[in-house]
């Protein structure tokens, strides 16, 4: 039976957690028995597991409280929130300030954002945390001052000791890059923590994903039709069910507006009031969530009682995710008369066996903690890698301090690392990406532009490569801001460069793609064949078709890779075997290497080296003389002109034809009696 219950627990799992992006690959965690700790240490210790939280209290906070310093204020300003600690006047100033900045970012004018960022630099040498966050980001942006990585890292380490979160996940994110895990993984875990505890009591919550604003070189306009908030069509389709009573379309009308999906403005009230119509039309979803909103006390007075009285209803329903909170409240001793946690368990035990991730993860937290049960580390284990391969972020949470700790799964910094940074990715500070796509939807390119600059500089690798993108598709549109004004040529491509790099580093193979196109021609950097080479190679591990035929190209002419036919027909082979749509280059290319092989001293090798000088000057002479309005035009008629002769010529030989084997057919039946020659076989 032990045998049995050790094979449950450390079987493969693959676990694929928030995609990092689209051309990416996901996070992909596999534990194994080589991840177990020690099984000849003491498998109980009293104090093993004191640092793990047990059943955290799950409140609704504002961003504001979450996230000091946040911008939502400025962006989301939640009115039906009552703060118990009002802000200082002093915080005033500094949303002043921080507003005028983002309008000068919005309209391009730097003498306002000169402005901003002197009253924001006032505040910062007050010793005010928030002005010290947005210095650092001032300074890491080289925004109208001088680009400094040693100021911008000293603002933050400034702004993250006063409190500030996002000065926190710059200083983790830095610490990530350079692979100093010992100190990136002490403050992930303090983000993640407070990221866990603004989550869902009884079900997860929707996992609000930065939309990527471009896939590849084009705009992902499916993805952007789709955030159009209370614009998009089918948001409007769906408010009219909804209004017409249909009880799905009022909760999920309700979802909404509670998290701010699918861009609309995230509205508590509202989608109580959504939330309560579903329930008069007997909807156990929205039973459960308004069990949820009065566990958490959003938007309304807590009230465990009620609370209890809903998710109860939503369970005699058959929604077995509200046994889950219905646990959490006999664990907690809310609503009920005392502690129970032998109902919790049964509770928790009916979630998990329909398939409830959090179901799972509580009777996790139940055995790793030994509320109710003998404490197992194994069976915890087993329990939260179920819950995380169904995607439930406290799960990740939990087995990242178990890697963090060395408690039930060997001690593994980097795994834990990344874990808690998947965690804390998910706090409140990505509102900023609400508040970037609502930008740019608008058309406001620099606002967009600017929050995206201040998610990048956080870790955000979708934030990266939007921003990056922004800035290579829109160029002066972006409203990027230099050390002197508005950016130049030279200083957009640089700070595209390093966006798309640090893109790269997160598993985006399109960003390494363009990175190794910006070293071989010499864009926005020096040409540098050997750094090409190095970016094709890397967005070649992640399967990337173009950089795998980009490889054989280099070697095939020796550029930055050593000349050798037979590794470029490795890599063009490879490259079809990836993607398929790319057979026509690929037999170009072998075409190039047969000539190159068996005519090597020959004029045909000249002419294919040629190529790459001669095909900019006719496409240059086509879109310059071709494509000339009035020329296009005759050229066009010329075109037709020429297509009509063609096909009258061909008409005339047809008719030629048919009526010579007229002929031919008449005469044969004029004379019968001849006979045809004899045909005559030659011999080999």
């Amino acid at each position: 039976m032990r045998k049995r219950s050790i094979q449950l627990s450390f079987f493969l799992l693959l676990l694929a957690y928030l995609p990092l992006s689209t051309f990416g690959r996901p996070f992909v965690l596999v534990l194994s028995q080589d991840d177990l700790s020690d099984p000849t240490a003491p498998p109980n210790h009293d104090d093993a597991t004191t640092d793990f939280d047990d059943f955290s209290d799950s409140e609704s906070k504002s961003d504001s409280v979450l996230d000091p310093g946040s911008w939502s204020p400025i962006f989301e300003p939640d009115h039906s929130f009552i703060n118990p600690n009002p802000s200082p006047n002093e915080l005033n100033h500094y949303y002043n300030a921080v507003g005028k900045m983002v309008e000068a970012a919005s309209k391009g004018e730097v003498g306002v954002m000169e402005e901003a960022v002197a009253e924001i630099e006032a505040a910062a040498g007050a010793g005010k945390p928030h002005g010290q966050s947005v210095m650092g980001f001032i300074y890491g942006m080289g925004m109208v001052k001088e680009r400094s990585k040693p100021k911008s890292f000293l603002h933050h380490c400034f702004g993250a000791q006063g409190g500030n979160m996002q000065s926190k996940m710059a200083l983790a994110y830095t610490y990530y890059r350079q692979e100093m895990h010992d100190k990136a993984v002490k403050i992930y875990a303090e983000l993640a923590e407070v990221a866990v505890n603004s989550f869902l009591i009884s079900k997860d919550s929707p996992v609000i994903e930065p939309i990527r604003i471009h896939n590849g070189a084009e705009e992902n306009k499916e993805a952007l039709r789709k955030s159009r908030g209370e614009e998009d069509e089918d948001f409007q389709i769906l408010e009219y069910q909804a209004q017409k009573g249909n009880a799905g379309a009022m909760y999920k009308i309700g979802i909404f507006y509670y998290f701010g999906l699918r861009g609309v403005r995230r509205d508590h009230g509202r989608a109580l009031w959504w939330f309560s119509k579903a329930v008069e039309k007997g909807e156990p979803r929205a039973m459960e969530f308004l069990g949820e909103i009065y566990a958490r006390g959003a938007g309304v007075e807590k009230n465990y009682t009620k609370a209890l009285e809903w998710l109860t209803l939503a369970s005699r329903q058959h929604l077995y995710s509200a046994y889950n909170g219905m646990g959490y409240l006999y664990v907690k001793g809310y609503g009920v008369e005392k502690k129970n946690y032998t109902k919790a368990k049964e509770y928790f035990e009916k979630a998990a066996e329909n398939e409830e991730p959090s179901g799972f993860y509580n009777l996790g937290v139940m055995y790793l903690k030994g509320l109710g049960v003998k404490r197992d580390l194994k069976i915890a284990t087993k329990n939260f890698a179920l819950a995380a391969n169904a995607g439930q972020p406290k799960a990740f949470y939990q087995l990242a301090k178990m890697f963090h700790t060395g408690v039930g799964l060997k001690k593994n910094l980097p795994m834990a690392t990344a874990l808690y940074k998947l965690v804390a990715e998910r706090g409140p500070w990505s509102s900023l990406s609400r508040w970037a796509l609502e930008s740019y939807l608008k058309g406001d390119i620099g606002k967009a532009f600017l929050l995206y600059s201040r998610m990048a500089e956080i870790g955000y690798e979708v934030a990266q490569s939007n921003a990056a993108w922004i800035l290579d598709k829109y160029g002066e549109r972006s409203m990027c801001m230099g050390e002197s004004g508005l950016c130049t040529d030279a200083e957009r491509h640089e700070r595209a460069h390093s966006l798309w790099w640090k893109a790269s580093e997160q598993g985006n193979e399109h960003a390494a793609l363009l990175i190794g196109d910006a070293y071989y021609y010499g864009r926005g950097t020096d040409r540098d064949y050997d750094r090409a080479a190095e970016a094709y190679m890397h967005a070649k591990s992640q399967s990337n078709a173009q950089a795998m035929f980009n490889l054989g190209y280099m070697h095939e002419h020796g550029q930055g890779l050593p000349f050798d036919l037979h590794l470029a027909k490795r890599y063009y082979d490879q490259a079809l075997e990836v993607d398929p749509a790319a057979k026509l280059p690929v037999s170009l290319a072998l075409a190039s290497l047969w000539v190159r092989r068996n005519y090597a001293d020959s004029f045909l090798v000249d002419m294919i080296d040629s190529l790459p000088e001669v095909y900019p000057k006719v496409e240059a002479w086509v879109e310059n003389v071709i494509m000339e309005e009035g020329n296009a035009t005759i050229l066009t008629l010329i075109a037709c002109l020429l297509t009509v002769l063609y096909l009258r010529e061909r008409q005339r030989r047809n008719n030629a034809a048919v009526a010579a084997i007229a002929v031919e057919i008449a005469a044969a039946a004029a004379h019968p009696q001849q006979q045809p020659p004899p045909i005559v076989q030659e011999a080999f």
